[in-house]
């Protein structure tokens, strides 16, 4: 990857070493360096996030399948196989898409692959200023319902979080969803999880902030959650065996679809 003068390239970001995780080639050194120390102090993190990735896709084809054909896709990194727009399309090819990042790598290849692409936009905001989000987009009808999507973002939020989430439930009608995914330390080693989120944050501008169930849970005030509820990874609706893991519990991460009221 090219590099360029507006990006920082001392510290590592998190979209990017996303991307690394999930065996993507849109990354730096600083990126690969620090994903490759918090695999060597925690082996999960690739299934961890292949497992995220696998919910995000059932999450939309539920999405879909009852009606809602907008998303909304807030922190959305850097495009990879399996992107949003492609598993929408997939199930019905009139979806439309907005990517929200502010991470200039994940914006600009968002912008390249899909110039031209009259379905998606990609706007370049931070996800914690939900006004201007909402007025940069121009592509979805927010008078019918959305999806709103924030996988694996939320735990890049150390505060006011419910805040945040409560002002895209406000400027979506009833019956869009909440697509969440939130990194836990439910039923982790204290220490593994303790060792991660400080890698974050010593090493990032985005530390990490694991929630429990229970906090999770509360940032659906005003959506019905619905079934299985909020879950570890695998459980949510797996479609296939391979879905399912025996200790879903080590992948370190909770799942959720809420319905707005």
């Amino acid at each position: 990857m090219a590099e360029r003068p507006d990006i920082d390239l001392t510290r590592p970001s998190a979209a990017r070493v996303y991307d690394y995780y999930l065996g993507g080639a849109h990354n730096f050194a600083v990126d690969r360096e620090m994903a490759e120390q918090a695999i060597r102090m925690w082996p999960e993190v690739p299934m961890i996030m292949r497992a995220n990735r696998a919910f995000l896709r059932r999450a939309v084809r539920f999405c879909v399948a009852r009606g809602v054909t907008q998303f909304l896709d807030l922190g959305s990194g850097i495009p990879t196989v399996g992107n949003v727009h492609e598993v929408a399309r997939a199930a019905d090819p009139g979806a439309r898409v907005v990517y929200v990042d502010n991470d200039p790598v994940a914006v600009t290849y968002s912008r390249t692959i899909l110039d031209g692409d009259r379905q998606t936009a990609v706007v370049q905001e931070d996800l914690r200023h939900p006004a201007e989000v909402l007025a940069a987009q121009q592509l979805l009808d927010l008078s019918r319902p959305v999806a709103v999507m924030m996988v694996a973002v939320l735990h890049f939020v150390a505060d006011g979080a419910a805040d945040v989430v409560a002002a895209y439930r406000d400027a979506v009608p009833p019956g869009s969803f909440l697509v969440v995914s939130h990194a836990t330390g439910d039923g982790q080693a204290p220490r593994d999880a303790d060792a991660h989120t400080d890698l974050y944050r010593q090493r990032t501008t985005t530390p990490m902030t694991m929630r429990s169930k229970a906090e999770v849970e509360a940032l659906f005030a005003g959506f019905e959650l619905v079934e299985p509820g909020v879950v570890h990874l695998p459980l949510w609706r797996p479609e296939t065996p391979e879905d399912v893991d025996e200790h879903p519990e080590r992948f370190a991460g909770l799942a959720a679809v809420g319905r707005r009221r």
